[in-house]
């Protein structure tokens, strides 16, 4: 599993990943920006104070409060970003790993949105709990770790393996490896918790899943 992962990231920054690296940090960026000004927004309008010092607190407060949600909103965001460019990420590996003519067929695209979308609020669902738990000490990081590498493990896995098999099998390999899965969504789950280097997060769990579907997978055929 380690050499897999060191491979997934050697390959994030070669030049078929730059140019899907460019685009999905664009608009992982553009999707933070939006969610702080629109939690901005919405904090200054719950709370409306005339006091100048306490205007300048209740401003530092919000700045605080929301460096810690979008911290935790990430993981859901970057997620939905994944769903743009997951067919992409994952042929590049494909490409790579697979002998020649056998790289998978992308899901149908109501099905892609739709697993894309589940995966990202079940995330946000996730990290909001994680968040809830912030000031119970030693508890917060542990929740935040082993509750984002169940979901990691499942969700990308899932990805990577329905460009092959259809749901039906991809969640028997799912029940099946389960522990590997964990473990591997575990070290997604710690990618995500260093700052910056997070918003790699899509490409690298693509990347790594796909390699463990085909290490963990019988032979396959490309979906007809």
């Amino acid at each position: 599993m380690l050499e897999a992962a060191l491979a997934s990231l050697r390959q994030i920054l070669t030049p078929p990943f730059r140019s899907v690296l460019y685009k999905s940090l664009g608009l992982t960026l553009l999707l933070l920006a939006l969610a702080w000004a629109g939690l901005d927004k919405l904090a200054l309008s719950v709370a409306v104070v005339d006091h100048p010092l306490l205007r300048t607190i209740l401003a530092f407060a919000t700045g605080a409060g929301l460096l810690v949600a979008l911290a935790f909103l990430i993981g859901p965001i970057s997620i939905l970003v994944a769903g743009f460019f997951v067919d992409d990420l994952a042929a590049h590996v494909e490409r790579e790993i697979y002998p020649a003519g056998r790289v998978g067929k992308p899901a149908p695209p109501l099905d892609a949105l739709r697993m894309t979308l589940r995966f990202s609020l079940v995330s946000a669902v996730v990290n909001l709990l994680a968040l809830l738990l912030l000031f119970v000490p030693g508890v917060n990081a542990v929740a935040f770790l082993l509750a984002n590498a169940y979901l990691f493990g499942r969700e990308y896995f899932q990805m990577a393996a329905l460009r092959f098999r259809p749901l039906g099998e991809v969640q028997a390999l799912r029940r099946r490896h389960g522990l590997t899965l964990f473990l591997a969504g575990l070290l997604v789950a710690l990618f995500v918790a260093v700052p910056v280097v997070n918003l790699l997060t899509p490409l690298f769990g693509i990347a790594l899943m796909a390699r463990l579907h085909k290490r963990l997978a019988p032979p396959v055929k490309t979906l007809n």
